[in-house]
């Protein structure tokens, strides 16, 4: 498979899609690791922006995801983007950890190599490149408003989680041809 025949590069600022509808309202899957060696996890929320002068992604995981751990060993990562047609296929990604099962091989899904690297799906219609530059803790403390912590408290502290954020700088943006 021939990356560039099915993806064109372009700059993170030629991105068309809204960004609340990216990161708020669509799915999208984290993967970490080269294609005979990667995991990904589905992942919701988020922005994009800059910092360091650098257009960059961040994402919200919870402290015990297998993803986050090798994201911090492998310093690169990929967010892909698809169309509503392959919901079911990675939704699975947010079903299993890929410490216990080798849930890369129970999807459809097809595994490519970006240029760059990394690992995406030929079916993703954007795939961004990220390369990591800084985790961070945000505990509760940390939040003002009262739908905040009502909304952490439920959602991570609970579940015994914290909530860490992943910033990256864009190194790559990919729009399906």
């Amino acid at each position: 498979m021939d990356f560039n025949r099915i993806f064109e590069q372009i700059s993170p600022e030629d991105i068309t899609d809204d960004i609340f509808t990216l990161v708020g309202k669509v799915h999208y899957v984290v993967t970490v690791g080269k294609p005979n060696d990667c995991n990904s996890m589905v992942g919701s929320g988020g922005g994009m922006g800059m910092t360091i002068n650098r257009p960059t992604t961040w994402c919200v995981f919870p402290s015990n995801r297998y993803t986050l751990k090798l994201i911090k060993q492998k310093k690169s990562y990929t967010l892909s983007y698809f169309t509503e047609d392959y919901r079911e296929q990675f939704m699975l990604f947010g079903q299993k950890s890929g410490r216990d099962s080798n849930k890369m091989k129970e999807t459809e899904l097809t595994i490519i190599e970006t240029p760059l690297g990394n690992t995406s799906f030929e079916e993703a219609r954007l795939i961004i490149e990220c390369e990591l530059t800084q985790i961070s803790k945000a505990p509760i403390e940390d939040f003002y408003s009262k739908e905040a912590h009502e909304f952490l408290k439920k959602a991570y502290i609970e579940a015994g989680e914290i909530r860490n954020y992943v910033f990256g700088v864009i190194t790559s943006v990919n729009k399906k041809i």
